[in-house]
């Protein structure tokens, strides 16, 4: 048998009248909000007793729990760690952003050596290699070291025909693709190998020659890459045309200088026979 509570209002101030009856019910009424603070009077069935009621006091401003604050602002401000191929970068390793990006760190090398090293985030093996390249960047301070993600660049990297990773294009200067390979973190000795040969003191003469003008045009027929490139021989028609009108220019200001003087002096022997 379960006891059953029933209220009613007996005062303004927080107090209220409970009727106590000895009948069967399912469940007790709960009430979290209250306080009790009298005890029963009566514990007779059917009698009236009075219980005091207190009201919790409501809180004041901000009502979120600390804890939850604190959680939010974890949640807000924790950022998370960096992929194993943005850590602890060189100042001579930059990633690529896009295929022009690649095309001019390439001819503003100059005579420096330059590694392409193609990557996925995917690829165990470019993870695993990824310290000793980072060993080479640090111990090569003149060479750089340009990364290009596969993912982020399937479009560019295909049409330069990368085709199998981890995968190294050397440049350097005039002379402009030296090798190029795939190693893996147990045959780390070729790109050691590589890296002692090419990094040897030499001058080369001329600009940096970069991408073959083959891979130039491809990327430039790619229309994923919004590359526009100029092909060699229109470059040397456009050079020549320069030329000439330059020429043209000079002469034409040869021949006005010439009728200039030309006419001073005759002015000089009228002058002179009046």
């Amino acid at each position: 048998m379960a006891d059953v509570l029933h209220f009613s209002p007996s005062s303004p101030r927080n107090h209220t009248c409970i009727s106590y009856s000895h009948r069967r019910s399912s469940s007790m009424p709960v009430f979290s909000s209250l306080r009790f603070n009298s005890s029963v009077e009566s514990d007779g069935i059917g009698n009236k007793i009075v219980l005091q009621l207190e009201e919790k006091e409501p809180r004041k401003g901000n009502i979120q729990p600390v804890q939850g604050r604190n959680l939010q602002n974890k949640l807000r401000f924790s950022k998370s760690p960096p992929k194993w191929w943005e850590k602890k970068h060189e100042p001579n390793m930059k990633e690529i952003t896009s295929a022009q990006d690649l095309v001019d760190s390439l001819l503003n090398a100059g005579d420096n050596l330059v590694i392409l090293d193609f990557f996925s985030p995917s690829c165990g093996g470019c993870r695993s290699l990824h310290p000793k390249i980072i060993q080479f960047a640090e111990m090569n301070k003149n060479v750089l070291f340009l990364q290009v993600n596969y993912e982020e660049h399937k479009s560019m990297c295909y049409t330069l025909n990368v085709h199998v990773l981890p995968f190294f294009r050397f440049y350097r200067g005039a002379n402009g693709r030296l090798c190029s390979f795939s190693c893996t973190n147990a045959t780390v000795k070729k790109f050691r190998d590589a890296l002692a040969k090419h990094t040897t003191e030499r001058c080369s003469l001329g600009p940096a020659k970069g991408l073959e003008e083959s891979e130039l045009l491809a990327l430039s027929a790619n229309k994923d890459l919004f590359f526009n490139h100029v092909p060699k021989q229109k470059r040397i028609l456009v050079s020549a045309e320069e030329q000439l009108r330059e020429r043209t220019n000079l002469a034409d200001a040869d021949l006005l200088l010439t009728s200039n003087e030309d006419k001073h002096l005759a002015e000089q022997a009228t002058e002179a026979s009046i």
